[in-house]
């Protein structure tokens, strides 16, 4: 089905909207869960308050693209549950190591007066990605968007380990400088 058939259901209050968006989906929302989460019954429940949050989003939003409208809501959800359970064990596992990467650039806490600040700094970060080459922009997006590890992100691309992380550093940098110069405070 088409995703303006899936948000017609959404929007209709029709429960095969769920089905139909776990069919079309669920590999993609069950894959970014699963690089946060790491645990399959946390990933699955994950997905399942994914669904119920595009169910509680549509109406009254209005996605362009529902897979990346659903994939954000993944991600946030598996961030919500993983910093839930992980609260008081702050250390060496990759999800952590990757918030702490990016965490001092961009912080995801914010109030509704923030609101506007925050669509700002998304609008920067799009800007700032799109006056990258192609592969650069996919090797950022893999590790702080899907939250692929740096071997994964190495085995996707063929290229080393050492190579992927001065990459992801020097982005970072580039990233920091870029949003200063456009007067954000990091």
């Amino acid at each position: 089905m088409e995703d303006s058939g899936i948000i017609a259901l959404y929007r209709e209050r029709d429960e095969r909207a769920i089905a139909e968006t776990a069919k079309k989906y669920g590999g993609y929302c069950t894959a970014i869960a699963a690089n946060i989460l790491r645990d399959r019954l946390d990933v699955e429940e994950c997905v399942n308050d994914a669904y119920f949050r595009l169910w509680s989003s549509i109406p009254p939003s209005r996605p362009k693209s529902l897979c990346a409208f659903l994939g954000r809501i993944t991600r946030n959800t598996a961030l919500d549950r993983y910093k839930l359970m992980h609260a008081e064990k702050r250390g060496g596992g990759e999800t952590e190591l990757l918030l702490d990467e990016i965490g001092d650039i961009v912080s995801d806490s914010r109030s509704i007066e923030q609101e506007a600040e925050h669509k700002e700094l998304v609008g920067a970060i799009s800007d700032f990605l799109a006056k990258n080459p192609l592969k650069k922009r996919r090797i950022f997006i893999a590790r702080y968007f899907l939250c692929k590890s740096v071997p994964e992100i190495s085995a996707c691309y063929g290229i080393s380990e050492s190579s992927i992380s001065v990459t992801l550093n020097r982005m970072r940098k580039k990233l920091r400088e870029y949003l200063e110069k456009r007067g954000f405070e990091i």
